[in-house]
């Protein structure tokens, strides 16, 4: 649900995707996930953030924001 408030509240500003790890665990090693949720924000193709853990809807725009 944090995810797609932020979505609606950021529009096309950001795209959001969301990775199932144990599916996918070539991109899990490759971006050294270890723990879920794991959010990685990318500018260019470049991570410019990551953390882990639960984050505010607030926190997470503001972060989006700050790297446009």
């Amino acid at each position: 649900p944090i995810l797609e408030q932020v979505k609606s509240n950021v529009g096309e500003q950001a795209k959001i995707i969301k990775i199932d790890v144990d599916k996918n665990r070539s991109l899990a090693d490759k971006f050294q996930i270890r723990s879920v949720p794991t959010l990685i924000l990318f500018k260019e193709g470049k991570v410019v953030w990551r953390q882990s853990g639960v984050v505010s809807a607030r926190t997470l725009e503001s972060i989006i924001r700050s790297n446009q």
